[in-house]
């Protein structure tokens, strides 16, 4: 199954932690204090990421998280927008990657 992918810029995570959970009716599947948040939903992967001042409330890019992607891939449409293709999996190594000290393992979060 294909999720549409949405990553946007933020000023506070905790502020918009609290704020996006109430309006999916989840809590996170990630929370990078200060800097990371993600949200799984049954059709949505939503993360957003503080940013600077100029990228706040703001798309970062958009994307496919699919269980048939092979490996991690991204191109720009005709609008300048980055389209992103991934699997969860590819996603949560992104994660470790960048934050090292997370643990976040998406094959031990149930699916929504």
């Amino acid at each position: 199954m294909k999720k549409l992918h949405i990553a946007l810029g933020v000023a506070d995570i905790e502020a918009s932690v609290l704020d996006y959970t109430q309006r999916f009716n989840q809590e996170p599947d990630v929370v990078i204090p200060g800097a990371y948040a993600l949200w799984r939903t049954a059709c949505l992967n939503v993360s957003i990421r503080a940013t600077d001042e100029s990228e706040v409330g703001r798309l970062r890019h958009l994307g496919w998280e699919s269980s048939d992607a092979a490996g991690f891939s991204s191109d720009t449409d005709c609008n300048g927008i980055v389209w992103e293709f991934f699997s969860a999996e590819h996603q949560a190594k992104e994660i470790r990657e960048i934050w090292p000290d997370v643990d976040y393992d998406v094959s031990t979060r149930d699916e929504t």
